[in-house]
This record gives C-alpha cells, structure tokens and sequence, in this order.
C-alpha cells in the first residue's frame, strides 16, 4: 500500500528541483521533493548538486558580492520550505511510469503514488581520476570555465580534452587568463571544424598533443601545476599552471529513467523544444539531466519554474 498520493513530485534538487518545489508550493500543490544523497556509485555525491562543490557563484542574479555554492543552495532549500515543500534528504531507487498516478519508492521504503513527476536529478561532470584531482577541487581544479574562470585572471591554466565542450572552455579562457594550455591525449581533436579552428588561430591558446595528466600537484593549499606523460613516448614531466579545466564531458545523471523516458545519444532527457515535457504525459525534466548545452544554475532554476507550471497545467487538464 502507498503512504499517499502526492500531486507532484520532484526527484533531485539544485536550482532546477528547488524552484521547481517553490512555484509548486506557491500553486498549492504540496510538492515532495527527494534532494538525493550520495549513491553507491556515486558516494561523493551530495543533495544540491554541482554547486556544492563550488565556492564562489559570482554570476547569479541578485548577488553582487557573491555568494558561496553551499550557502545559495540553503537558500533555494529555506525558501522551498517555507511555502510548504516536504523535503526528504534521499534518493529514489526506483521508478514505476506505466500508469498514472505513479509509482515511486524510496530509500526508507515507502511506496509513493503520484500524480505528475518533476526530474530535477542534474549531470556530474566527467572526472579524470586522477591522485590530487579531488584534494585541488575548487583550489585550482574546476569542471567549469564560465563558473570559475575569473578567479584565473592573469594566470595560465590548463584545458584537458578534445572535443566541442574542451574547445568551448579554451576559447572562454582565452579572453580571460594569461595563457591556455589545452593537454589531449590524442594527436587530433574530435571536436567540430569550426570549433578546432578557434582554438588553433588563436594565440593565447597552445596544445601539448598524446598528453594525458598523471598527477595534479601543488602545496597542499592550492595547485601549482600536473604531472603529464607523453602517451607516444612515454616521457614524463611536470607542468605549471594555476588552473585545470576538466572538459571531457558531462553525464546526466538520468539511469533511473532510461527504460522509460526518450533521451538523446548522450543520455539527456530529451523533451519538447520549448518545454518541459518528456515522452511520457505528465513526467517534466528540468536542469543539466536534459540541458547539454547552457549547463548554467539560472538556466536550470528557469527550467524549473517551467516544469512546475507545466506540472500546475497539466493536473488543470487531465485532474484529479
């Protein structure tokens, strides 16, 4: 038997699945939202999404002085709850999408029936996995040049990959640091011609080709540099940079959903051009679980304000 039956529910947090809970709450629908929790493939995993990895957040609307990723994401989570959002601080296990109302269970192993599903469950970046990688997270090793770039004004930095998001991440850098360093264990890229070619010309930018990064180094408070070998020859040596940009790629974190959602080549959710909307009535997917592109906290907390009013419409429509 189900605990209940909920009008909505939103699977995941970060800005998608907290503003989605926020225009829920504020429409009276009395959303549940799971924020998620590490996994057992994930255990690093943390409820609020990759912000809260983040230190600094200087590109969100409304903070001048900026604001930690931690303390922004409370917000979001205070002010969800305060308009009435059941917050569980775990994940759900297991989905149930045949039939309406839904079937969920979760963590504790409750059974929950709901009427309309909000996926809000993100993308991870694609890590290196490397020795020092994770000790230099937010001390000059970032997934994001848009969201840290800035704080490398004047110095040099490495990019690690080969395709579009690695050529992308080269070229924002450029017009911000010293130098861009892009390390790709290939002899060519993979990325678009157009792409390729923006990198190449430019001056600021130069690439170290069969390069893979080893170690990531520094003094213990902050990188100063990686241990690369050559794939070809095998030679290794120690570059210096204050920054390292992982651009290999981002995985949504959308396995919890394949068996009955579209999603596209990459594992995004796909959804209606302009919507909210999956395959299947009544499930919306907000967020970095169905944006490859802007991958950006206003985009997703936008995202989110349409999926709960697409949610608010659609139990307008189709009832109870």
């Amino acid at each position: 038997m189900a605990d209940t039956v909920h009008a909505v529910t939103i699977i995941g947090s970060g800005p998608a699945g907290y503003t989605a809970a926020i225009y829920a709450a504020r429409g009276n629908l009395k959303p549940v939202l799971y924020a998620g929790g590490p996994a057992l493939d994930e255990p690093a995993r943390v409820p609020g999404g990759q912000l809260m990895i983040t230190t600094d957040v200087e590109n969100y609307p409304g903070f001048p002085e900026a604001v930690t990723g931690p303390e922004l994401m409370e917000r979001f989570k205070a002010q969800a709850e305060r308009f009435g959002t059941i917050i569980h601080m775990e994940n759900v296990m297991k989905v149930d999408l045949t039939v309406r109302p839904f079937t969920l269970w979760d963590e504790s192993g409750r059974v929950v029936k709901t009427q309309t599903v909000i996926i809000a469950t993100g993308a991870a970046a694609k890590w290196l996995n490397v020795p020092g990688e994770a000790e230099y997270t937010n001390r000059g090793v970032s997934a994001c040049a848009t969201c840290d770039g800035a704080f490398f004004k004047g110095e040099d930095v490495f990019v690690v990959g080969g395709g579009d998001t690695a050529m992308e991440e080269a070229t924002y850098l450029a017009k911000i640091v010293n130098k861009v360093i892009v390390l790709h264990r290939r002899d060519q890229f993979r990325a678009s011609k157009i792409m390729q070619h923006r990198v190449l010309s430019n001056p600021k930018i130069s690439v170290v080709w069969n390069t893979v990064v080893e170690e990531v180094v520094g003094d213990g408070k902050r990188m100063s540099g990686a241990r690369v070998r050559n794939v070809k020859t095998g030679e290794v040596m120690t570059m210096h940079a204050g920054g390292l940009f992982v651009a290999i790629g981002h995985k949504p974190n959308s396995q919890l959903f394949e068996d009955w959602l579209e999603t596209t080549d990459n594992g995004y959710i796909r959804t209606v051009p302009g919507s909210t909307r999956t395959s299947l009535d009544g499930i919306f997917a907000c967020g970095d679980v169905q944006d490859a592109v802007y991958r950006q906290a206003v985009t997703a907390a936008g995202t989110g304000c349409m999926a709960a009013i697409e949610a608010e419409r659609f139990l307008v429509e189709h009832g109870p």
